[in-house]
């Protein structure tokens, strides 16, 4: 099956856990997909406030490591970690791909998704990018993909 537009593909992505959390990994090669990766990979292992925990922590000594520490924002960490998890707890996709699959809105372009739900002034906040703020906006259901159960 092609990819969504957007998405390279649907497949298991080239990053080893255990790499990422170890900051061993080259930020260079963590793409948007890699990291929506992890975090189902880390909700597969544990429950979100666990799987959060280590994402974020891994995420913060993966930027400090690498000098990148700007990179690293809060918000936009844990906003994912939370939406994965619903979608996970709201299908019954069993695999990567399948998840991938049907949710090809989480693995597009960030910001798009993200504008859905933040306004800028909120998203780009000093205080968002070291503390999780919750969503000002309630996305258009015509302009990201929202997923109720039936």
């Amino acid at each position: 099956m092609n990819a969504a537009p957007g998405i390279e593909s649907f497949e298991i992505p080239p990053v080893d856990l255990e790499e990422f959390e170890s900051a061993a990994l080259d930020p260079e090669a963590f793409d948007h997909q890699a990291h929506v990766y992890v975090a189902w990979s880390l909700l597969e292992q544990g429950d979100l406030p666990e799987a959060t925990q280590r994402f974020t922590s891994a995420l913060k000594r993966l930027t400090r490591q690498h000098g990148i520490e700007g990179k690293y924002h809060e918000t936009i960490s844990c906003f994912y970690m939370t939406l994965i998890a619903e979608r996970r707890a709201l299908q019954d996709q069993e695999d990567w791909p399948s998840f991938s699959r049907g949710n090809p809105d989480l693995l597009m372009n960030a910001g798009e998704l993200l504008k859905s739900y933040y306004s800028s002034e909120r998203l780009h906040s000093p205080l968002a990018c070291r503390q999780f703020l919750l969503p000002d906006r309630v996305p258009d259901q015509n302009s990201v993909l929202v997923h109720f159960p039936e």
